[in-house]
């Protein structure tokens, strides 16, 4: 078996750097990091306080989606510690989002297309709204 300590970093494929980066630096609100000196385009950001990253790479190709949100194409998730503040948080940013509140995985769950429209989820351990 592998000695897996956990998950280092998530890549996803965006068109537009700059649009991308006002969104996840001011709507999502991760800090961005250093970043290696690459022959293309792209950001990284630190997730939480672990070490975890979110890598950006600018991508023409067409492993970018079209569609509405569908929560089983492939996307990431990370744990918010209030389903009742990211919501808010949401609705003041005007970001339109699917939320399922009782949703079948045992936890609350939201989710939201980036400007490429990669799906990422937000969920919380519990439901902290009536």
């Amino acid at each position: 078996m592998l000695p897996i300590e956990g998950i280092h970093h998530v890549s996803i494929c965006v068109r537009d750097l700059e649009r991308s980066k006002l969104f996840y630096e001011n709507v999502i609100g991760l800090k961005e990091i250093e970043r290696p000196p690459f022959d293309f385009a792209g950001a990284w950001y630190a997730v939480g306080n672990t070490g975890q990253q979110l890598h950006l790479i600018v991508h023409e190709g067409e492993t970018l989606r079209q569609g509405e949100i569908h929560t089983r194409d492939g996307h990431f998730a990370v744990r918010v510690s209030s389903y009742k503040a990211a919501r808010k948080w949401l609705d003041e940013q005007g970001v339109p989002y699917e939320a399922r509140p009782h949703a079948k995985a045992g936890f609350p769950q939201i989710y939201v297309l980036d400007p490429d429209r990669n799906v990422i989820e937000f969920n919380a351990e519990v439901l902290d709204e009536a």
